[in-house]
C-alpha cells in the first residue's frame, strides 16, 4: 500500500488549503504534520524546505513546494487535469481565476483597522462583477455540469472551494447567479467532496482574528 501524502503546514488554512481540497475530492487519505512555533517552522527552513517557504507535500518520494506545482501533480496524478492539453490548458486557465479570487478572501482576516472594509469592498465587487460573471457564462454557454470536459476537473474543485470562502464573508455573493448556485449543490453533493465538508474532517475552519494573530507572529515576528 502507497504511503499517505504528508502535509506540512500550520493548523490553519492559508496556502494549503486548496490542497487539502484537490486531496480530498480526488478521495486521497492524507497525513499532516502540523507545526504551532517559530521555532518548528525554522527548523523545516532550514532542513527540507527548498525556498523556506511552506507548504510543501511529501508524496511519492518527493518533498514538493510551491503551492501550483502540488496542485499541478495532484491534479494530473489523480485525472483532474483534462483529457488532453487544451482541456489542461482551460482547467490551469479557470483555476488560476478561482485563485486570484481566493488570494482576495485569504488575506482578508490578516488586515488591520480600515484595510478590512476597503478589502471585502473588493471582494464583493470583484466577485460579483468580475469572477461570477465568467464562471456562470462558462456554464451556460457549454450547458454542462462541470466547467471543462463534462468531468470534474481542479478548476472545478477551486471553483467550489472559492465560492464558499467568498460566501463566508458575503452572504449573497451568488445571488442573480443561478447555474453557480446550481453547480455549488452538485459539487458539494459529491461523495469525496461532501465527506471533506462534514464535520471532523481535515478541512480548517475560517481564521478568526486570534488565530490570524499567532499565524502573523510564526512568520514575521
Amino acid at each position: 500500500m502507497a504511503n499517505k501524502p504528508i502535509l506540512h503546514y500550520f493548523n490553519g488554512r492559508g496556502r494549503m488549503e486548496s490542497i487539502r481540497w484537490l486531496l480530498a475530492a480526488a478521495g486521497v487519505e492524507f497525513e499532516e504534520q502540523l507545526f504551532e512555533t517559530k521555532e518548528q517552522l525554522q527548523k523545516l527552513q532550514t532542513t527540507v524546505l527548498l525556498f523556506q517557504q511552506v507548504p510543501m507535500v511529501e508524496i511519492d518520494g518527493m518533498k514538493l513546494v510551491q503551492c501550483r506545482a502540488i496542485l499541478h501533480y495532484i491534479a494530473e496524478k489523480y485525472n483532474l487535469l483534462g483529457k488532453d492539453i487544451k482541456e489542461r490548458a482551460m482547467i490551469i486557465m479557470y483555476s488560476e481565476g478561482a485563485m486570484d479570487l481566493m488570494e482576495l478572501v485569504m488575506s482578508y482576516p490578516y488586515l488591520k483597522g480600515e484595510e478590512q472594509p476597503k478589502r471585502l469592498t473588493e471582494i464583493t465587487d470583484k466577485a460579483k462583477t468580475r469572477y461570477f460573471p465568467a464562471y456562470e457564462k462558462v456554464l451556460k454557454t457549454h450547458g454542462q455540469n462541470f466547467l471543462v470536459g463534462n468531468q470534474m476537473s481542479m478548476a472545478d474543485v477551486q471553483l467550489i472551494e472559492a465560492i464558499l470562502m467568498v460566501e463566508e464573508t458575503v452572504p449573497d455573493a451568488l445571488s442573480g447567479f443561478p447555474l453557480l448556485k446550481e453547480f455549488k449543490t452538485r459539487m458539494s453533493n459529491i461523495p469525496t467532496i461532501k465527506k471533506f465538508l462534514a464535520p471532523g474532517s481535515k478541512r480548517k475552519p475560517v481564521t478568526d482574528p486570534k488565530f490570524a494573530e499567532k499565524v502573523l507572529k510564526m512568520f514575521y515576528s
